[in-house]
């Protein structure tokens, strides 16, 4: 018996124009996914931790104490370029005095967003050792300004001057195997840039074998470690396990550190708000010493008196073992590399890697697939490819303005480098700037609509070759992607899996389907939204982080393109798509050619009306 009309209509036949995308060849190129995942198994390391240090610790938690108040009272703005920044660091630079130590200082000037340009100081004392290999115990000096910084960061650097003080004049025969560096960097809490001077300047940098840092170290949370980098790099698994171990003995609980996801959200967007982050970058192993999460506290509260003393010994004490541990067994690590921490075993990032580009297999078998459905069919795809052209073309010109406004001035500028969460200039864009920007962008698309828009009907091959054109863009996007950064391909997994089954869904399905898509976009403005606390205010920080230049222009790129393609998949499902139309149909004039026209045919003084004759009648 013959089904009803209606269900034939619901359900085209397999190969169909209809339904073109083969699904069981889809879904059998998925077990190929299973090798990697088999790989990624048995690829699984244990991460191994230095000795604990034969001696006990010397660290004095009252001492810390007092010198993190005698900072936070002293100079409670010590926001960089201000009088408080300066005091701060002849205060450093005197305690350094006192116990002994010979300080030397790096001077330079850099443009903080909100800021302007604004002179900076890094000061390093230095404990010479047998080995002209160095680690380096750090923490910055400076604070947001919201408070006293107490915590942010009195705290770390009071820890960094009482740990010093155990190294100041040692006796003959008992000083440290490898050099020490005591560094106290500026600007820490504005885009990491002490640190990032240290990595890229400091004639030290070549032969630091590890790096503390410590900050924020007072609160009431329980202490955690930070390694993320501004690239997709990690410090050695045996450092970051030792550093673990250290506070896990102090504070006799779990230490905490980044979940799975925030690891690998890490990697694919590389982005941290704490110094270590710079130095991972340039190949420095380095991890911070924290109680705070993945921020650093701004408050008014944070004051001397709020001040966790308990937590000050724990991190304090820690991170004194960690040093000496490191001091005497520094050979089991070296380098970065990039991995998933999982407790003490750890998953290296090439099986990632591999696991991600695995994924993406499907979905271009599928493509192949499409497209050579077409040519059996005699699909042609050039205007459907034009079409996307054309969009890619419109945001290519909104990227433009952009980018020419961040040149200009227009948006706020600085270093490339994480913008403090606290800084107006995350929140108070101009608003002439932001409305010359829509306007400019709206142009754009006027000129831009009126060879996308249709203007009569589409047939059902036209609108699988629109279906096939943008997923052939998004296939090399994604492989573009692939080049660039692996880890990124989190993001454009969502869109091209899940779009590419627009072309034989109606309906609702349809519409979820394409939402999915933006799954990816979703994932990385949800990550900085939570992760980092910035709220409604998430989208506003990463378009400021393109305009300072602390996204590669790649990845820019990349994501431009990629919108147009969201553009004309959301054409595609909201029937608003048309191929690009061919040399007859492009006859009409263009938008503004016929604005113009019109503007010229008004501005003529308009002749005078010719009498009409008279007709006389006999009467």
């Amino acid at each position: 018996m013959e089904p009803p009309e209606e269900t034939k209509r619901r359900r085209p036949r397999r190969g169909s124009v209809e339904r073109p995308v083969s699904g069981r060849t889809y879904r059998g190129t998925w077990l190929l996914v299973a090798i990697p995942l088999l790989i990624a198994a048995f690829s699984v390391h244990k991460a191994s931790s230095l000795p604990p240090p034969t001696l006990p610790a010397t660290f004095n938690t009252l001492a810390a104490s007092d010198l993190a108040g005698t900072l936070a009272r002293a100079f409670p703005d010590r926001r960089p370029g201000t009088n408080g920044a300066i005091g701060a660091a002849e205060w450093v630079v005197n305690q350094f005095k006192q116990e002994g130590f010979t300080t030397e200082s790096d001077y330079w000037r850099a443009e903080i967003p909100g800021r302007g340009h604004v002179p900076l100081r890094n000061i390093v004392a230095i404990a010479p050792g047998r080995s002209s290999d160095a680690i380096v115990v750090m923490a910055h000096r400076d604070n947001p300004g919201v408070g006293p910084g107490a915590n942010n960061n009195a705290s770390g650097t009071a820890a960094l001057l009482e740990i010093a003080r155990g190294y100041a004049n040692p006796a003959a025969g008992t000083g440290p195997a490898h050099t020490l560096i005591f560094l106290s960097t500026d600007a820490g809490s504005f885009g990491a840039l002490g640190a990032k001077r240290f990595a890229a300047e400091s004639s030290y940098r070549s032969h630091v074998l590890a790096v503390i840092n410590l900050d924020s170290i007072a609160g009431s949370a329980r202490p955690s470690v930070q390694f993320a980098g501004d690239t997709p790099r990690s410090p050695p698994s045996s450092l970051l396990e030792t550093a673990i171990a250290s506070l896990s003995n102090q504070s006799r609980e779990l230490v905490g550190h980044p979940s799975f996801v925030g690891q690998v959200l890490d990697l694919a967007f590389p982005f941290s708000l704490f110094e270590q982050a710079p130095l991972l970058g340039r190949g420095i192993p380095a991890v911070t010493l924290t109680t705070a999460g993945n921020r650093p506290p701004a408050s008014l509260t944070d004051t001397p008196g709020a001040m966790d003393r308990k937590r000050l010994s724990e991190v304090g004490h820690g991170a004194q073992a960690l040093l000496t541990s490191l001091d005497q067994g520094l050979e089991l690590a070296g380098g970065t590399s990039s991995y998933v921490y999982l407790g003490p075993r750890y998953i290296p990032g090439w099986a990632l890697e591999l696991i991600l580009i695995a994924a993406l297999v499907p979905y271009l078998v599928a493509v192949v697939d499409l497209y050579a459905f077409c040519r059996r069919r005699r699909i042609r795809l050039a205007l459907a490819l034009r079409s996307y052209r054309r969009r890619l073309g419109y945001w290519a010109w909104v990227g433009a303005i952009f980018g020419l406004f961040a040149l200009l001035g227009v948006w706020p500028g600085g270093e490339p480098a994480p913008i403090s969460p606290d800084t107006q200039a995350i929140t108070h864009w101009p608003l002439a700037g932001l409305v010359g920007f829509v306007v400019l962008a709206g142009i754009g698309w006027l000129v831009a609509r009126e060879r996308l828009m249709p203007h009569g009907p589409v047939s059902a091959e036209e609108r699988l070759a629109g279906h096939t054109a943008g997923l052939l863009a998004l296939a090399v996007l994604a492989l573009l992607v692939a080049a660039v950064d692996p880890f990124a391909l989190i993001f454009i997994l969502p869109s091209v899996h899940a779009w590419l089954w627009l072309s034989q869904l109606r309906g609702w399905p349809r519409f979820l389907t394409l939402l999915a898509g933006f799954a990816g976009l979703a994932l990385l403005v949800a990550s900085m939204a939570i992760r980092f606390q910035l709220g409604l205010g998430a989208v506003w920080y990463l378009a400021e982080l393109v305009a300072v230049g602390y996204v590669p222009l790649p990845l820019v790129l990349i994501f431009l393109a990629w919108l147009a393609c969201a553009g004309h998949f959301v054409a595609l499902t909201t029937n608003r798509y048309a191929p690009y139309p061919s040399r007859a149909e492009r006859s009409r004039s263009p938008l503004l050619r016929v604005v113009g026209r019109r503007l010229v045919i008004h501005s003529r003084p308009t002749p005078p009306a010719e009498e009409e004759p008279r007709v006389e009648t006999g009467g």
